[in-house]
Protein backbone atom coordinates (compact mmCIF):
# COMPACT_ATOMS: atom_id res chain seq x y z
CA UNK A 1 0.00 0.00 0.00
CA UNK A 2 1.29 3.54 -0.72
CA UNK A 3 2.05 5.76 2.26
CA UNK A 4 -0.66 8.18 3.28
CA UNK A 5 0.04 11.90 3.27
CA UNK A 6 0.01 13.10 6.88
CA UNK A 7 -0.77 16.68 7.90
CA UNK A 8 2.15 18.44 9.57
CA UNK A 9 1.45 19.36 13.19
CA UNK A 10 3.37 22.29 14.68
CA UNK A 11 1.27 23.33 17.70
CA UNK A 12 3.46 21.32 20.10
CA UNK A 13 6.61 23.30 19.27
CA UNK A 14 8.49 20.39 17.66
CA UNK A 15 12.28 20.14 17.63
CA UNK A 16 14.05 20.55 14.30
CA UNK A 17 14.42 16.81 13.88
CA UNK A 18 10.77 16.15 14.72
CA UNK A 19 9.66 18.87 12.33
CA UNK A 20 11.81 17.47 9.52
CA UNK A 21 10.41 13.96 10.09
CA UNK A 22 6.88 15.37 9.94
CA UNK A 23 7.77 17.18 6.72
CA UNK A 24 8.73 13.79 5.29
CA UNK A 25 5.44 12.27 6.42
CA UNK A 26 3.65 15.23 4.85
CA UNK A 27 4.94 14.00 1.53
CA UNK A 28 4.74 17.37 -0.17
CA UNK A 29 7.17 18.52 -2.83
CA UNK A 30 10.40 20.01 -1.40
CA UNK A 31 9.44 19.19 2.19
CA UNK A 32 9.85 15.48 1.53
CA UNK A 33 13.15 16.09 -0.26
CA UNK A 34 14.48 17.99 2.77
CA UNK A 35 13.43 15.17 5.09
CA UNK A 36 15.11 12.57 2.87
CA UNK A 37 18.18 14.80 2.69
CA UNK A 38 18.46 14.96 6.48
CA UNK A 39 18.34 11.15 6.58
CA UNK A 40 21.30 10.99 4.20
CA UNK A 41 23.15 13.81 5.98
CA UNK A 42 22.78 12.12 9.37
CA UNK A 43 24.04 8.82 7.93
CA UNK A 44 27.07 10.55 6.40
CA UNK A 45 27.93 12.38 9.63
CA UNK A 46 27.43 9.25 11.77
CA UNK A 47 29.67 6.99 9.65
CA UNK A 48 33.07 7.13 11.33
CA UNK A 49 34.62 4.99 8.58
CA UNK A 50 33.46 7.30 5.80
CA UNK A 51 35.80 9.90 4.31
CA UNK A 52 33.58 12.98 4.07
CA UNK A 53 34.13 15.71 1.49
CA UNK A 54 32.48 19.11 1.97
CA UNK A 55 32.32 21.34 -1.10
CA UNK A 56 30.85 24.81 -1.48
CA UNK A 57 31.39 28.07 -3.42
CA UNK A 58 32.66 31.24 -1.81
CA UNK A 59 29.54 33.37 -1.77
CA UNK A 60 27.95 31.48 1.13
CA UNK A 61 31.03 32.21 3.28
CA UNK A 62 30.03 35.88 3.17
CA UNK A 63 26.82 34.91 4.98
CA UNK A 64 26.06 33.45 8.38
CA UNK A 65 26.28 29.95 6.88
CA UNK A 66 30.03 30.29 7.45
CA UNK A 67 29.44 29.43 11.11
CA UNK A 68 27.59 26.21 10.22
CA UNK A 69 30.39 25.10 7.88
CA UNK A 70 33.04 25.91 10.49
CA UNK A 71 31.12 23.89 13.09
CA UNK A 72 31.01 20.83 10.84
CA UNK A 73 34.77 21.06 10.40
CA UNK A 74 35.56 21.86 14.04
CA UNK A 75 33.43 19.02 15.42
CA UNK A 76 35.23 16.46 13.27
CA UNK A 77 32.53 15.62 10.74
CA UNK A 78 34.57 16.62 7.68
CA UNK A 79 37.75 15.04 6.29
CA UNK A 80 38.38 17.40 3.38
CA UNK A 81 37.07 20.73 2.08
CA UNK A 82 36.98 21.60 -1.62
CA UNK A 83 36.10 25.21 -2.37
CA UNK A 84 36.91 28.32 -4.37
CA UNK A 85 39.43 31.11 -3.80
CA UNK A 86 36.76 33.50 -2.56
CA UNK A 87 36.30 31.28 0.49
CA UNK A 88 39.85 32.13 1.54
CA UNK A 89 39.09 35.79 0.81
CA UNK A 90 35.86 36.01 2.82
CA UNK A 91 37.00 33.80 5.67
CA UNK A 92 40.20 35.80 6.13
CA UNK A 93 38.48 39.18 5.78
CA UNK A 94 35.59 38.35 8.14
CA UNK A 95 38.02 37.16 10.79
CA UNK A 96 39.07 40.81 11.18
CA UNK A 97 36.36 43.01 9.64
CA UNK A 98 32.54 42.85 9.50
CA UNK A 99 30.24 42.51 6.52
CA UNK A 100 26.83 44.20 6.59
CA UNK A 101 23.19 43.64 5.68
CA UNK A 102 22.03 45.39 2.52
CA UNK A 103 19.26 45.03 -0.05
CA UNK A 104 19.00 43.46 -3.49
CA UNK A 105 17.87 46.70 -5.13
CA UNK A 106 20.47 49.19 -3.88
CA UNK A 107 21.91 51.74 -6.32
CA UNK A 108 25.08 49.98 -7.47
CA UNK A 109 26.55 53.08 -9.10
CA UNK A 110 26.15 54.91 -5.80
CA UNK A 111 27.75 51.98 -3.93
CA UNK A 112 30.69 52.11 -6.33
CA UNK A 113 31.23 55.82 -5.66
CA UNK A 114 31.21 55.10 -1.93
CA UNK A 115 33.68 52.21 -2.22
CA UNK A 116 31.11 49.62 -1.19
CA UNK A 117 30.72 46.21 -2.78
CA UNK A 118 27.34 44.48 -3.06
CA UNK A 119 27.18 40.69 -2.83
CA UNK A 120 23.50 39.86 -3.32
CA UNK A 121 21.80 41.56 -0.40
CA UNK A 122 25.03 42.03 1.57
CA UNK A 123 27.27 45.09 1.55
CA UNK A 124 31.05 44.91 2.03
CA UNK A 125 33.18 48.04 2.48
CA UNK A 126 36.23 47.98 0.22
CA UNK A 127 38.52 48.35 3.25
CA UNK A 128 36.92 45.26 4.82
CA UNK A 129 37.75 43.09 1.84
CA UNK A 130 40.62 43.86 -0.54
CA UNK A 131 42.53 46.14 1.81
CA UNK A 132 42.53 43.78 4.79
CA UNK A 133 43.34 40.75 2.61
CA UNK A 134 46.34 42.53 1.12
CA UNK A 135 47.52 43.61 4.56
CA UNK A 136 47.28 40.09 6.01
CA UNK A 137 48.48 38.04 3.04
CA UNK A 138 51.79 39.77 2.47
CA UNK A 139 53.36 38.71 5.82
CA UNK A 140 51.91 35.18 5.48
CA UNK A 141 53.57 34.72 2.10
CA UNK A 142 56.79 36.38 3.25
CA UNK A 143 56.93 34.06 6.26
CA UNK A 144 56.48 30.96 4.11
CA UNK A 145 59.19 32.16 1.75
CA UNK A 146 61.66 32.84 4.58
CA UNK A 147 61.14 29.28 5.81
CA UNK A 148 62.19 27.96 2.41
CA UNK A 149 58.83 27.35 0.77
CA UNK A 150 59.13 27.52 -3.00
CA UNK A 151 56.40 25.06 -4.07
CA UNK A 152 53.11 26.08 -2.50
CA UNK A 153 50.04 23.86 -2.74
CA UNK A 154 46.61 25.33 -2.03
CA UNK A 155 46.34 22.92 0.89
CA UNK A 156 49.51 24.41 2.41
CA UNK A 157 48.39 27.96 1.63
CA UNK A 158 44.99 27.40 3.27
CA UNK A 159 46.70 25.90 6.31
CA UNK A 160 49.06 28.88 6.60
CA UNK A 161 46.15 31.31 6.52
CA UNK A 162 44.24 29.27 9.10
CA UNK A 163 47.26 29.13 11.42
CA UNK A 164 47.63 32.91 11.17
CA UNK A 165 44.08 33.61 12.35
CA UNK A 166 43.32 34.31 16.02
CA UNK A 167 42.61 31.22 18.11
CA UNK A 168 39.32 32.84 19.09
CA UNK A 169 38.10 32.98 15.48
CA UNK A 170 35.65 30.15 16.16
CA UNK A 171 33.49 30.95 13.12
CA UNK A 172 36.46 30.70 10.76
CA UNK A 173 36.47 27.69 8.46
CA UNK A 174 40.21 27.95 7.88
CA UNK A 175 41.00 28.25 11.60
CA UNK A 176 38.83 25.20 12.32
CA UNK A 177 40.48 23.27 9.49
CA UNK A 178 43.95 24.14 10.76
CA UNK A 179 43.05 23.12 14.32
CA UNK A 180 41.58 19.79 13.14
CA UNK A 181 44.23 19.18 10.45
CA UNK A 182 41.53 19.06 7.76
CA UNK A 183 42.91 19.80 4.28
CA UNK A 184 41.32 22.61 2.27
CA UNK A 185 41.75 22.36 -1.50
CA UNK A 186 41.19 25.29 -3.89
CA UNK A 187 41.49 24.10 -7.51
CA UNK A 188 40.70 27.60 -8.86
CA UNK A 189 43.16 29.42 -6.60
CA UNK A 190 43.96 32.34 -8.93
CA UNK A 191 40.29 33.36 -9.20
CA UNK A 192 40.15 35.64 -6.15
CA UNK A 193 41.91 38.18 -3.96
CA UNK A 194 44.16 35.69 -2.17
CA UNK A 195 45.25 34.26 -5.52
CA UNK A 196 45.99 37.76 -6.77
CA UNK A 197 48.12 38.40 -3.70
CA UNK A 198 50.15 35.27 -4.47
CA UNK A 199 50.63 36.57 -8.02
CA UNK A 200 51.75 39.98 -6.73
CA UNK A 201 54.21 38.33 -4.33
CA UNK A 202 55.54 36.24 -7.22
CA UNK A 203 56.54 39.42 -9.08
CA UNK A 204 59.48 39.76 -6.68
CA UNK A 205 59.93 36.04 -5.90
CA UNK A 206 59.95 34.29 -9.26
CA UNK A 207 61.20 31.01 -7.78
CA UNK A 208 57.92 30.57 -5.87
CA UNK A 209 55.20 28.63 -7.67
CA UNK A 210 51.79 27.16 -6.97
CA UNK A 211 51.99 23.36 -6.87
CA UNK A 212 48.48 22.30 -7.89
CA UNK A 213 49.66 18.79 -8.70
CA UNK A 214 50.61 18.34 -5.03
CA UNK A 215 46.95 19.02 -4.22
CA UNK A 216 45.88 16.42 -6.76
CA UNK A 217 48.19 13.84 -5.22
CA UNK A 218 46.80 14.56 -1.76
CA UNK A 219 43.25 14.21 -3.10
CA UNK A 220 44.23 10.95 -4.78
CA UNK A 221 45.60 9.62 -1.50
CA UNK A 222 42.37 10.56 0.29
CA UNK A 223 40.16 8.95 -2.32
CA UNK A 224 42.10 5.72 -2.71
CA UNK A 225 42.55 5.43 1.05
CA UNK A 226 38.84 5.77 1.76
CA UNK A 227 36.94 2.71 2.94
CA UNK A 228 33.76 4.57 2.02
CA UNK A 229 33.40 8.11 0.69
CA UNK A 230 30.59 10.60 1.04
CA UNK A 231 30.09 14.15 -0.14
CA UNK A 232 28.06 17.11 1.05
CA UNK A 233 27.84 19.28 -2.05
CA UNK A 234 26.55 22.81 -1.56
CA UNK A 235 26.13 24.68 -4.82
CA UNK A 236 27.90 23.76 -8.02
CA UNK A 237 30.84 24.88 -10.09
CA UNK A 238 34.44 23.78 -9.74
CA UNK A 239 34.09 22.81 -6.06
CA UNK A 240 31.36 20.29 -6.76
CA UNK A 241 32.98 18.92 -9.88
CA UNK A 242 36.45 18.51 -8.38
CA UNK A 243 34.93 16.50 -5.54
CA UNK A 244 32.93 14.11 -7.69
CA UNK A 245 35.65 13.97 -10.36
CA UNK A 246 38.18 12.49 -7.97
CA UNK A 247 35.68 10.08 -6.48
CA UNK A 248 35.03 8.48 -9.86
CA UNK A 249 38.47 6.88 -9.57
CA UNK A 250 37.20 4.73 -6.72
CA UNK A 251 34.04 3.84 -8.66
CA UNK A 252 32.03 6.69 -7.17
CA UNK A 253 30.72 8.11 -3.93
CA UNK A 254 28.93 5.84 -1.48
CA UNK A 255 26.69 8.72 -0.36
CA UNK A 256 25.98 12.15 -1.80
CA UNK A 257 23.82 15.08 -0.71
CA UNK A 258 23.50 17.99 -3.14
CA UNK A 259 21.78 21.34 -2.59
CA UNK A 260 21.43 23.67 -5.56
CA UNK A 261 19.41 26.50 -7.06
CA UNK A 262 20.64 25.68 -10.59
CA UNK A 263 18.37 24.18 -13.24
CA UNK A 264 18.95 20.88 -14.98
CA UNK A 265 17.71 21.69 -18.47
CA UNK A 266 20.74 23.78 -19.53
CA UNK A 267 23.12 20.82 -19.15
CA UNK A 268 25.31 22.59 -16.62
CA UNK A 269 27.32 20.76 -13.99
CA UNK A 270 25.74 22.97 -11.33
CA UNK A 271 22.27 21.90 -12.44
CA UNK A 272 23.14 18.22 -12.86
CA UNK A 273 21.39 16.02 -10.31
CA UNK A 274 23.19 13.32 -8.39
CA UNK A 275 21.46 10.71 -10.53
CA UNK A 276 23.31 12.06 -13.59
CA UNK A 277 26.62 11.55 -11.79
CA UNK A 278 25.83 7.82 -11.60
CA UNK A 279 26.17 7.58 -15.39
CA UNK A 280 29.71 9.00 -15.11
CA UNK A 281 30.73 6.67 -12.29
CA UNK A 282 31.02 9.61 -9.90
CA UNK A 283 28.23 8.31 -7.64
CA UNK A 284 27.71 4.57 -7.16
CA UNK A 285 24.45 3.11 -8.51
CA UNK A 286 23.59 1.78 -5.04
CA UNK A 287 24.61 4.97 -3.20
CA UNK A 288 22.26 6.88 -0.93
CA UNK A 289 21.91 10.18 -2.73
CA UNK A 290 19.58 13.15 -3.06
CA UNK A 291 19.41 16.50 -4.83
CA UNK A 292 17.47 19.25 -3.07
CA UNK A 293 16.38 22.40 -4.88
CA UNK A 294 16.70 25.49 -2.73
CA UNK A 295 18.86 28.17 -1.19
CA UNK A 296 21.68 26.63 0.84
CA UNK A 297 21.69 29.54 3.31
CA UNK A 298 18.06 28.82 4.20
CA UNK A 299 17.94 25.02 4.06
CA UNK A 300 21.33 23.78 5.24
CA UNK A 301 21.26 25.24 8.80
CA UNK A 302 17.86 23.59 9.31
CA UNK A 303 19.15 20.28 7.98
CA UNK A 304 22.36 20.30 10.00
CA UNK A 305 20.46 21.26 13.15
CA UNK A 306 18.05 18.36 12.64
CA UNK A 307 20.88 15.93 11.89
CA UNK A 308 22.81 17.03 15.00
CA UNK A 309 19.72 16.47 17.17
CA UNK A 310 19.37 12.98 15.72
CA UNK A 311 23.04 12.10 16.21
CA UNK A 312 23.26 13.46 19.76
CA UNK A 313 20.14 11.59 20.78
Amino acid sequence: MPRRVEDIQINDGPTLDTLVRRMGAGGGFSAKAISDGVDILARILADEEMTVFLSFPADVVATGLRGVLATLVREGYVDAVVTTCGTLDHDLARSFRPYYHGEWNLDDADLHRRHLYRLGNLVIPEANYGTIIERKMRPILAGLYRKGTRALSTRALSRAIGDSLPAGATSSILRAAADRNVPVFVPGITDGAVGSQVWLFWQDHKDLYLDLLRDEQDLSDLVYGARRSGAILLGGGISKHHTIWWNQFRDGLDAALYLTTAVEWDGSLSGARTREAISWGKVKPNARHATIDGDVTALFPLMVGAAFERLRR
